[in-house]
């Protein structure tokens, strides 16, 4: 059974692998010349990755999919509207920047997200002290990339 050490250390990598994402396929992108054909690429590669996933975990579920409500789709735009602009904006303004302005809108999201339980998330009140732990974690990001 998953611990939530479990749960932080497959997030924390999966943070790690954020910036790593950007930089490749931004200089991808710049390689070929084309953000949009440098995300077309990445994203059949993450297609098969995650076949390859499903296949393994059991396929069957993927028979409940249609029965979902539509809009949980949308996530999908959001993937694509990321990994497009960080592709095409990273090269011109730093992996850094580009992911320091991700992480501020990711913190400013989520706590929305939280506060009012959006999309079935697990409630968590926007408190005083949730806010100054989101501002401290924020003015973090930003001295990571001072110059």
């Amino acid at each position: 059974m998953p611990t939530n050490l479990t749960y932080a250390l497959i997030m924390f990598a999966a943070g790690v692998g954020i910036p790593i994402l950007a930089a490749l396929n931004a200089a991808l992108g710049t390689r070929i010349g084309s953000p949009a054909a440098a995300a077309t690429v990445l994203f059949t590669v993450a297609l098969l990755a995650s076949v390859a996933a499903l296949l393994i975990t059991g396929p069957g579920a993927i028979k409940a999919a249609p029965l979902a409500p539509k809009h949980l789709f949308t996530g999908g735009l959001f993937v694509a509207f990321y990994v497009l602009s960080v592709t095409w904006i990273a090269p011109k303004f730093g992996i850094g920047n580009a992911v320091f302005f991700v992480l501020l809108g990711q913190l400013a999201s989520a706590a929305l997200i939280d506060h009012f339980a959006l999309f079935g998330a697990r409630q968590a009140p926007l408190t005083l002290m949730r806010s100054a732990g989101i501002a401290v974690m924020g003015f973090g990001v930003y001295l990571t990339q001072r110059t």
